[in-house]
């Protein structure tokens, strides 16, 4: 375990998800501070038209200064699916408008067992056909478009890809997968390996209760677990990182290798010594800001304008 990490997750309590009203009251207490450096970028509220014949969805919009034409456009998903708030990334979508000077809208989608699976997804895809459709009104450019989230907010990425893809929706520049959760068959070594709960770690039982309270008895098809998906191909280029000491290990580097095979440009980086979301736990670490300024410069690359005659 990297020693900056360590020292923190000692002090952590075991984390449970298995009782949704724990974890939210948890979440909601624990607001993340904002990086010095992004106080300029700019944050409203708003609620966009959800899927048909259900509830608008909110979203925060965060704007990197005042030069707002044409910058390219992050849609991001907060992790949970049965829990999880706006504020729980706010941090990270500070920084990604900030340092990659995009459009960032993040999605406050329905949560389960309330709203069990397609909800929350649905609403994951209501809010990026939003934005494809009003990109000019928030000063963004429409062809570059990406979606991104971590642990079960890149499942909704992953899913929303593929629906984007298979539905013939709004052309996708890039996606942007941190330790992503795309499979619940829960099979793989590494969900062997980190069975139990710990500190800001689910594990296989913690895992399977997500997965249950999700679904709840629905099929898990592709756009409720990526990797279900028959082909991967379509797929617009990703960037898909892991963390060593993660039950979500193994699944998001099977990914990856599945998206490079079928043809995806991928990039993948696995963190050694790391556990589950310690870039967003542990942000004061070295390795905590290696890897967000990798998130960052990422989509900085990725979503650059592209040049004439290319």
């Amino acid at each position: 375990m990297d020693p900056q990490l360590a020292r923190v997750l000692s002090k952590m309590p075991i984390l449970d998800v298995g009782d949704i009203a724990a974890i939210r009251a948890l979440n909601t207490a624990t607001p993340m501070p904002v990086h010095p450096a992004d106080r300029d970028v700019r944050t409203s509220e708003r609620t966009v038209p959800g899927p048909e014949g259900a509830p608008e969805v909110g979203m925060r919009v965060y704007r990197p200064g005042e030069d707002l034409v044409n910058r390219p456009a992050v849609v991001y998903f907060h992790p949970g699916l049965t829990f999880g708030t706006l504020e729980m990334d706010h941090a990270r979508c500070m920084r990604f408008a900030s340092g990659a000077g995009c459009v960032v809208a993040s999605v406050d989608y329905r949560l389960a067992p309330e709203h069990p699976y397609p909800a929350g997804v649905e609403d994951c895809y209501a809010a990026l056909c939003w934005v494809a459709a009003n990109a000019k009104e928030l000063g963004a450019d429409p062809g570059r478009i990406a979606v991104a989230g971590c642990s079960t907010g890149a499942t909704l990425a992953a899913a929303v890809a593929l629906m984007a893809r298979d539905r013939g929706g709004p052309e996708l520049a890039f996606q942007l997968l941190i330790q992503p959760a795309v499979d619940d068959r829960l099979d793989t070594p590494s969900m062997a390996e980190f069975a139990e709960p710990g500190p800001c770690e689910a594990g296989r039982a913690g895992s399977a209760h997500t997965w249950r309270y999700y679904l709840a008895g629905a099929e898990a098809g592709p756009y409720a677990a990526p990797a279900r998906a028959g082909s991967l191909r379509g797929l617009p280029p990703a960037y898909v990182s892991t963390a060593e000491r993660d039950c979500l290990r193994d699944e998001g580097i099977a990914y990856a290798l599945r998206l490079m095979r079928e043809g995806v440009p991928v990039e993948l980086h696995h963190f050694p010594g790391t556990f589950h979301a310690f870039d967003l736990v542990v942000r004061t670490a070295a390795i905590s800001q290696r890897a967000v300024e990798e998130q960052i410069a990422v989509l900085a690359r990725a979503l650059a304008p592209r040049r004439s005659g290319r």
